[in-house]
């Protein structure tokens, strides 16, 4: 059996309504969407008739008018919570420093607090090319740039010869004479 979601709404009838206007909107519809009309439809004709099943008799009627009171009192469940934030991660601690190697200025903010620029630039690149553009970052802007020119040659070595390997490991074509 189908289910009616509120047969007021399939009867188009206001929920307030007396019932003789209940059936004569019963009875139009029903002319209207019957199955031996060219505009019927079977599955219209049965929502129309278990609405009009239900709002006719008048304790079918008041239990159902009750239940959505009812439903209409409870609290609806909380909307999820969607956050739009865009946390960055937070790491446990500074990636070793070989000794000897030179420091560089240490941060005493943000998410690398207790980093120097150079064990930044050797993890998150990106994260000098931001603090270069920001104010908080001016101070060190020279610094960062030549860390961001040693991180790019070192990525340009290591993409030279990673096209230098791919292209030793290219099938050979052969050709007909």
């Amino acid at each position: 059996m189908l289910s009616v979601g509120d047969p007021y709404k399939v009867l188009q009838v206001d929920p307030e309504a007396e019932p003789e206007v209940i059936r004569a909107a019963y009875r139009a519809l029903a002319l209207k969407y019957h199955p031996d009309v060219s505009t019927g439809s079977q599955d219209r004709m049965a929502a129309l008739n278990q609405a009009w099943g239900i709002l006719r008799d008048p304790e079918r009627r008041a239990a159902h008018d009750q239940a959505q009171a009812e439903a209409k009192r409870k609290p609806a469940s909380p909307p999820p919570v969607v956050s739009y934030e865009m946390r960055a991660p937070t790491p446990a601690s500074p990636p070793a420093r070989p000794p000897g190697a030179p420091a560089g200025s240490v941060l005493d903010f943000g998410r690398y607090a207790g980093w120097s620029l150079a064990q930044i630039a050797a993890s998150d690149p990106e994260y000098l090319e931001w603090l270069a553009r920001t104010r908080i970052g001016r101070p060190f802007q020279g610094e960062i740039n030549a860390l961001l020119v040693k991180c790019a040659a070192g990525a340009a070595d290591a993409a030279a010869f990673a096209a230098a390997s791919a292209t030793d490991r290219r099938p050979r074509q052969h050709r007909r004479n």
